[in-house]
């Protein structure tokens, strides 16, 4: 990090592109810091957009989805602003709430539920603002909103699709009667697919629902056995609260056989590096030679482990 400092300074560069890296990088380091002592919580970000009315249906359904997430003991994580941001921190309420908000000419001071809050991180780039919303958060609700909100559901569907973010679920809300997300997935499937633009696996990185029990069972089923992941070397080993029996392991390397570059799925003792920092070494897991490629199909591997009974 210093090297790369030195470097900025030393190289010529424009005053305005040192501004623009150092607030960067301040910024990072003020969320890291508020982040830091929750980071044993699961937490789910909240999407939608800022002009969504309390009287509007969404506004309740975002509302109640986090009551519910807030009950199960997870945190809810917002862009802080108005809208379908105050509804998931009005519905779980100040102490399990963390908002990311940004800094907009027109619009954007930060709800009641969270001004005033230690929990609360300010911040002048949209760049930094999404990657803490989706670095630091195990789960995703998308509720309908406008361009900034399809600006993220398309950043973090990007993000897992390509391996650039861990595995974790999504859900998109619609309110019943008004298909927001099902024309969104409209137009996927008579333009987008057709095109061979995506694949049809890809479909799994998310789901639509109208229910909010539906969207919190995707959200907390998500970790129901399958817990993390972690890459060692060419290795990607996922822990587990109960490991599969020996006839369920067959039965996953029958189904999933076709995302491994070689060798097989396994069971296996912590790894040396997974030893050294000491990372879930009580959890049992499997290891496979994951191709990289077919993040949609390791989604589907994921929800076939939490079928597992050992």
């Amino acid at each position: 990090m210093l090297g790369t400092v030195r470097s900025l300074a030393t190289e010529g560069t424009d005053v305005v592109d040192l501004k623009i890296a150092d607030a960067a990088l301040g910024e990072m380091a003020e969320a890291f810091r508020v982040f830091r002592p929750f980071r044993q919580v699961r937490k789910a970000t909240m999407f939608g957009s800022a002009r969504t009315l309390p009287t509007d249906p969404v506004y309740g359904l975002t509302r109640s989805l986090a009551a519910a997430l807030a009950a199960a003991d997870w945190m809810v994580v917002t862009g802080a602003g108005e809208g379908i941001m105050a509804a998931g921190m009005e519905g779980a309420g100040r102490q399990r709430s963390i908002g990311v908000n940004i800094r907009l000419p027109f619009e954007q001071a930060a709800n009641p539920f969270i001004a005033q809050d230690p929990k609360l991180v300010e911040m002048r780039y949209f760049f930094t603002r999404k990657l803490m919303l989706i670095k630091e958060s195990d789960g995703y609700a998308v509720f309908p909103g406008g361009f900034g909100t399809l600006d993220e559901s398309f950043e973090l569907l990007t993000l897992l699709q390509t391996g650039k973010a861990e595995p974790a679920p999504v859900v998109l809300v619609d309110v019943p009667g008004t298909p927001y997300w099902r024309g969104w997935e409209r137009f996927l499937d008579e333009d987008v697919a057709p095109r061979g633009l995506i694949s049809p696996d890809d479909r799994a990185l998310y789901r639509i629902t109208e229910d909010t029990g539906e969207a919190t069972t995707e959200l907390l089923g998500f970790y129901r056995n399958y817990q993390s992941c972690r890459w060692v070397g060419d290795l990607l080993v996922l822990r587990m609260l109960v490991a599969p029996d020996r006839e369920e392991l067959a039965g996953l390397n029958r189904r999933f056989g076709d995302i491994v570059d070689h060798g097989v799925l396994r069971l296996t003792d912590p790894l040396p590096p997974e030893r050294t920092g000491n990372d879930h070494l009580e959890l049992p897991r499997v290891a496979l030679r994951f191709d990289r490629v077919h993040y949609g199909r390791l989604r589907l591997l994921i929800d076939a482990l939490n079928e597992c009974t050992g």
